[in-house]
């Protein structure tokens, strides 16, 4: 789903930090697959936790995120993992080294990139507007587009965060996710609200909800088809203006 990495349109290489220890996220989530007006539902919710690690070899940056969770389907739960490697090249190029999340819950599976260097916070510290940005949508060719605006960052546990809300749409033509037998022609739309670590320069919690809707093709004409991802990931307790916060900053 959400495997874009997006860079704010400002970033460039990730600072290089010293190794630090590990960081720990609560995870929860939710799908929601409609056809017609709910002749066909489904749901499927999820809830865990994660840890992430950040190595340094020479000046390659690996990024390790962990994550055990229980998935609950028609009344049914399972105690399931899911495993994410990334490495952020010289080049400040992410490679996805592997991918064993088909949940996409863990935070390197994500809109936002985990870690930003400390120009990209300067600059986000700065938007006094909305910031136009487009990246490719993780489900069609077509790119997404929308806007940045810098809001409330308050504290999650004892760190300072800066924090921005996105928006973001554009057309989808294509396979569903996790539904490759149908094709869909519609729109997918993107929304929510990440949060950086004013010193650690980590994301430490991020809202997104991704929602793709149009029509299928079947044997009896066109069906309409809404699909709703919902993904909150937090470093710890995530009390606080950051967890809240939707007003843009003055």
């Amino acid at each position: 789903m959400l495997s874009v990495v997006l860079a704010l349109a400002l970033a460039g290489e990730l600072w290089a930090a010293q190794a630090r220890a590990d960081q720990a996220y609560t995870v929860t989530g939710k799908d929601s697959f409609t056809i017609g007006g709910g002749d066909i539902e489904s749901e499927v919710a999820y809830r865990g936790s994660q840890t992430l690690s950040v190595r340094h070899h020479g000046k390659t940056t690996r990024y390790v995120a962990r994550a055990d969770y229980v998935r609950t389907e028609e009344g049914a739960s399972s105690a399931q993992r899911g495993s994410f490697v990334a490495d952020m090249l010289p080049s400040g190029e992410q490679l996805d080294s592997a991918n064993h999340d088909p949940d996409y819950l863990t935070v390197l599976n994500q809109p936002f990139s985990v870690e930003l260097d400390a120009g990209t916070l300067a600059a986000l510290r700065r938007l006094s507007g909305p910031l136009p940005f487009a990246f490719p949508s993780p489900f069609a060719s077509a790119p997404l587009r929308g806007f940045l605006v810098r809001i409330a960052g308050g504290r999650i546990g004892s760190q300072k965060v800066v924090g921005v809300r996105f928006s973001a749409g554009g057309p989808m033509r294509g396979a569903l996710p996790d539904r490759p037998g149908l094709t869909l022609l519609g729109t997918i739309e993107m929304h929510g609200s990440a949060f950086y670590g004013e010193m650690s320069d980590l994301l430490l919690a991020l809202d997104a909800t991704v929602t793709i809707s149009g029509s299928v093709a079947n044997t009896t004409g066109k069906d309409q088809v809404t699909i709703v991802y919902r993904r909150t990931i937090r470093a710890g307790q995530a009390s606080s203006a950051a967890a809240e916060s939707s007003k843009p900053t003055p």
